[in-house]
């Protein structure tokens, strides 16, 4: 199966490529941003790009660049990660430039990958997994119709120490397309 560019009426999200690293790096570079992801602010442009380059040859993973129509540069990224012995489940992942907050983007983007797992992909559930301390995420997650599934006790070591962990659910059968 190809690796689609997913057109909105505002973004194009195309396949992530290495050379988005320079551009991403203020995103994984940002302590606050950073600070709900799985790994800690980056401290160089070539850590940056290895992990850019990890995202974009994954094989349990489809990474999107977040781009708008009249801009090729990555604002960030959405990426859906297979589960091992569910193959009409994912998990969705994003980030997004600090500069594209409160436009809508997330939710554009994050909605239109939904739309393709769901339409293209004919996947039956997708789940995010949030640091239940990341209000902005889990606001966005409830909006596309996410619903808190579970809230697992200390799950995570991170940067910032051990973390609970939310898991938010959405399956196909009560799916609704924002964008409609």
């Amino acid at each position: 199966m190809t690796f689609p560019i997913l057109p909105t009426e505002r973004l194009r999200l195309r396949p992530l490529r290495v050379d988005d690293a320079e551009v991403l790096h203020p995103v994984f570079a940002d302590e606050e941003l950073m600070r709900w992801w799985s790994s800690g602010p980056h401290e160089t442009v070539a850590e940056t790009r290895d992990y850019v380059a990890q995202n974009c040859e994954g094989t349990r993973w489809r990474t999107w660049a977040i781009t708008t129509v009249q801009d090729d540069t990555a604002l960030g990224w959405v990426v859906l990660i297979r589960s091992e012995g569910r193959p009409n489940v994912r998990e969705i992942g994003y980030i997004l430039n600090r500069s594209a907050w409160g436009t809508g983007i997330a939710r554009e983007a994050v909605n239109r990958v939904i739309q393709y797992g769901f339409e293209e992909l004919g996947l039956r559930r997708i789940y995010a997994d949030v640091d239940p301390d990341n209000l902005p995420s889990i606001k966005l997650l409830k909006i596309l119709g996410f619903q808190q599934e579970a809230h697992l006790r200390q799950e995570w070591e991170t940067h910032i120490g051990i973390r609970d962990s939310l898991i938010f659910g959405l399956l196909r059968d009560d799916w609704q397309d924002v964008s409609r």
